[in-house]
């Protein structure tokens, strides 16, 4: 009778299948996760520029008043809101403001189809924008959270949304703030 006869133990083979399988599905996850990663990265420079100065796509934020949708650097116009690492007071503490309004603005546009309509071109070569979120108007919606002011030099529009935050005491309202353009010149 003829035997075969391996060159290594049984459980040798076996192992090198489940070690195999685990590289595979090690493999497999580091890919998945890469792929979370930049698709994660991606979205600020999808979406549509039209004809008409109109931007529409998911945002990528930058600050309280400053998003990037399809490549395109939007500024939101006719309001003002406090620099990254502006503080401000409430009860006597220094908070961080300035990252609280653009993380505001980060939670209202993730996920959502942001579409912005150009009024002009600023300084900085930023499209100055009217936007909107599921059909609400951003930058009213901002000023009357109280994470922006009514930026008054470019458009009075948001006063009486300002008016209302600070009535309700919400989002900067609730404490004190230099306004962010005086903020800015006092650097």
């Amino acid at each position: 009778m003829w035997s075969r006869r391996r060159s290594s133990p049984w459980w040798w083979h076996r192992g090198k299948r489940r070690r195999a399988l685990g590289a595979i599905v090690a493999l497999f996850a580091a890919a998945s996760l890469a792929g979370v990663w930049l698709t994660s990265r991606v979205p600020a420079r999808l979406g549509t520029e039209g004809m008409d100065g109109t931007v529409q796509g998911p945002a990528r934020v930058h600050d309280g008043d400053t998003l990037t949708i399809a490549g395109r650097r939007i500024r939101l116009h006719g309001v003002d809101a406090p620099e990254l690492d502006q503080s401000c007071l409430r009860d006597g503490v220094a908070w961080a403001c300035g990252r609280e309004a653009a993380f505001a603005l980060a939670q209202r546009v993730a996920g959502r189809l942001v579409s912005c309509r150009g009024v002009t071109t600023d300084r900085f070569g930023r499209l100055v924008a009217l936007c909107t979120v599921d059909g609400e108007n951003l930058n009213r919606w901002l000023v009357r959270e109280g994470w922006a002011v009514a930026y008054r030099r470019y458009s009075d529009a948001y006063v009486v949304d300002e008016w209302i935050a600070r009535w309700h005491g919400r989002g900067l309202w609730a404490g004190s703030f230099d306004p962010p353009e005086h903020w800015r010149q006092g650097r």
